[in-house]
């Protein structure tokens, strides 16, 4: 297992904890391509993925609404219920996915030797372009500051995510969505996302005309969010031999 010898896996040692779901929406596709290229990277002989590996713990549920995917659902689940506004109280009976992951989540969270540091909900957007985030409006203006470090440094990374797209809310209508209920639940250390990208297309900085996205693409984003962590963490120097530059998106 190429996480056996991880510092962060030792008896006793510290976890901090990056957790990813996607799919809560059965019909919004691309956030499975975007998991897949998280998940595919991390797994890799890439040597950042070494590095993350060492010093990250990677928990990740990447269909939340498996039902729902398997009858071809758009965005409700096998019993008609849109799983992202049950977090505040799901039922094991209505939203055993949810109440499963959430059940997780706590225990993770009250454990004084696991700190859950991120928290990101993968989505596909209909009308919008690009990948973007959304976050959390926080009272205590340097938690809101700190909460936006992880979307500019992924803009430095992926040519395809905007962060002039990003936005930060507290929409009562999302309410119970992963990201606002565990943005409210969780402590000033950790930060939950909801990262959306597009459905058909992405512009790249300076160029008009919008460029498709193919399920590569999405990989690749998938791919860059998981090299950022890198950078949020400054382990760039842990890691072994020159990188290449990334490849450009087609």
């Amino acid at each position: 297992c190429p996480l056996s010898a991880a510092a962060n896996l030792r008896p006793g040692a510290e976890q901090k904890v990056v957790f990813i779901t996607a799919r809560v929406h059965p019909g919004e596709t691309p956030s499975s391509f975007v998991c897949q290229g998280i998940i595919d990277f991390l797994v890799s002989h890439h040597p950042i993925a070494k590095v993350l590996r060492d010093h990250l713990v990677f928990k990740i549920a990447p269909m939340l609404n498996p039902d729902g995917v398997y009858l071809g659902n758009y965005r409700c689940s096998l019993l008609g219920f849109d799983l992202n506004r049950h977090w505040a109280n799901p039922s094991p009976w209505a939203h055993p996915t949810l109440h499963g992951v959430k059940e997780l989540i706590i225990d993770m969270y009250n454990n004084p030797k696991i700190n859950l540091e991120f928290y990101i909900d993968i989505h596909a957007h209909s009308t919008m372009m690009n990948g973007f985030m959304y976050g959390n409006i926080f009272e205590d203006e340097e938690r809101f500051q700190r909460q936006a470090v992880f979307p500019k440094l992924l803009c430095q990374n992926a040519e395809d995510f905007s962060y002039s797209s990003t936005s930060f809310n507290r929409d009562a209508v999302k309410a119970g969505t992963g990201r606002r209920f565990l943005g409210g639940l969780l402590n000033d250390t950790s930060y939950c996302y909801t990262l959306e990208v597009s459905f058909y297309s992405y512009i790249l900085a300076g160029a008009a005309p919008a460029v498709p996205y193919t399920e590569e693409a999405y990989m690749k984003l998938g791919r860059n969010v998981a090299r950022t962590f890198l950078d949020y963490y400054r382990l760039n120097s842990l890691v072994e031999g020159p990188l290449a530059p990334t490849p450009k998106t087609r």
